[in-house]
């Protein structure tokens, strides 16, 4: 952001403004000024990219091991994931409001030297509390043993397994750790933790002489337990596609009546805003109103499972896109009979706030959703892969943004086949958007068919079974 703002104080950082008296126009930005400018933007995204992936699964190890009563830490941790977001979404709301308005009447040199502020003040106040923060020393790289355990198992594929019931394998485990033999599921990869010729295979001190072909017990089931978790976070992809639709509601909006009264306006970039403010409102009423009410009805502890609240998601993100097809027909339907097809930049006699549903809705399957997939993660994966669970939602965002490509661009190839219009044209008004949003509708009902297939092959949560063994001990403990 330092670099960002420097290109604004520097004249030479920057070319000329358009405005300038030139012979030939507008002046080409050089080699150097791109390049500071890519520096920052790399700088930016390398910092955003590690803070992201980071700082979730950070905050959470501070619950954990910050007090000792662990039904704290819990109680705490099922909120936590929830407010997490909400606060990233208000500081997306001051991005979107508040620094766009400064950028726009103060210039780019407030505008871009406030965030800089911001993010330098940041950066103090967490070098200045550091030393009071619970930090877990990481021994190896989680990435090279999730592929050693591949590339061992590859090796050792020769080796015939035991029948389950058999102890005849020696397994290789970490000094201390609780597992000691490798889980039923995915048996093929248990060739990678048998101890084959224990004086070859093993150092003195009871270490793989050879990582590549020998590992622990653990590092095979952190590889279970990421294969076993990827088909239900590859349902979370079609809720990113419907997320990442965001130019077309700016588009829709731009031909609407955006007016809330006489003098006032909403801009159509911020009508984005709706959706945060929808997933604010519903984690607070969700956590402090909805589950303390529900659970002193029921007399105990309630809150819908992680599952539940993912489905609910898809559910939700079916909806939005249906009431987001029906408004865009009356849009459109509006527009041709007041005789404005040709001007895709006129008003329709239609107010904005018919979006709402549409908005109110993506913000809800992100509520339940995104912070479900989130904290179904962090709960399934063993907590040495906690790095990785905080990020499995960001790549399947990105992931989402690839297929969402893939399918307006096939969209639009084929229905413009033939000399027709087709159903996007930069023409929102010739176009026929409304098709296009039913299909994205229908591809996420169908996902979420394929998310109850997930479901069911996937069994029960790691949550949900210690929970059922609570309840049996307690029934024991009665008896």
């Amino acid at each position: 952001m330092v670099l960002l703002w420097l290109t604004t104080i520097f004249p030479h950082a920057r070319p000329l403004a358009c405005d300038y008296p030139l012979r030939d126009g507008c002046e080409s930005a050089t080699g150097s000024q791109l390049m500071l400018l890519y520096l920052a933007f790399g700088l930016m995204s390398l910092g955003g990219g590690g803070i992201r992936s980071s700082s979730l699964a950070f905050g959470a190890e501070q619950l954990e091991k910050g007090d000792g009563i662990k039904s704290k830490s819990e109680g705490a941790l099922k909120s936590y994931f929830s407010w997490y977001y909400v606060s990233v979404s208000a500081s997306s709301m001051v991005a979107v409001t508040l620094i766009v308005y400064i950028q726009d009447n103060l210039g780019w040199k407030v505008g871009f030297g406030i965030p800089a502020a911001i993010m330098l003040s940041s950066a103090l106040c967490f070098f200045l509390a550091s030393p009071f923060y619970v930090k877990s020393k990481a021994n190896t790289s989680l990435l090279s043993g999730l592929i050693q355990v591949l590339v061992a198992s590859y090796k050792n594929r020769h080796i015939k397994l035991s029948s389950p019931q058999a102890a005849e394998e020696r397994y290789h485990h970490r000094e201390g750790s609780v597992r000691l033999v490798p889980s039923e599921n995915l048996r093929c990869l248990n060739k990678a933790c048998i101890i084959k010729h224990p004086e070859q295979d093993l150092t003195l001190d009871g270490r793989a002489s050879d990582p590549w072909s020998l590992c622990t017990v653990d590092q095979v089931e952190e590889l279970k337990a990421l294969i076993k978790v990827i088909p239900l976070w590859s349902t979370g992809i079609m809720i990113g596609v419907t997320l990442s639709q965001s130019s077309f509601p700016v588009l829709q909006a731009s031909s609407m009546d955006r007016h809330v009264s006489r003098n006032f306006e909403i801009p159509a970039a911020s009508f984005c805003i709706f959706t945060i403010i929808t997933l604010t409102l519903w984690v607070g009423f969700y956590d402090r109103i909805l589950l303390p009410l529900a659970s002193k009805i029921k007399g105990k502890p309630c809150q819908l499972s992680l599952k539940q609240r993912m489905g609910i998601g898809l559910l939700f993100s079916t909806a939005s896109m249906a009431a987001w097809a029906i408004t865009e027909t009356v849009r459109r339907r509006i527009a041709i009979d007041e005789g404005l097809s040709d001007d895709p930049r006129a008003v329709v006699q239609m107010s904005a706030m018919w979006l709402l549903p549409y908005l109110v809705l993506s913000g809800l399957a992100m509520a339940f959703n995104t912070i479900g997939q989130t904290e179904f993660y962090y709960s399934e994966l063993p907590k040495s892969m906690s790095s990785i669970a905080s990020a499995l939602l960001g790549v399947g965002l990105s992931a989402a943004s690839l297929v969402a490509s893939l399918i307006m661009n096939a969209v639009d190839g084929i229905t413009r086949s033939g000399g027709k219009q087709g159903w996007i044209p930069s023409n929102i008004n010739k176009g026929h958007y409304d098709h296009y949003f039913w299909l994205l509708s229908a591809l996420n009902m169908a996902n979420f068919v394929y998310f109850l297939a997930c479901c069911k092959a996937y069994g029960p949560c790691r949550v949900e079974v210690h929970k059922a063994l609570h309840d049996a001990d307690g029934m024991r403990e009665e008896c």
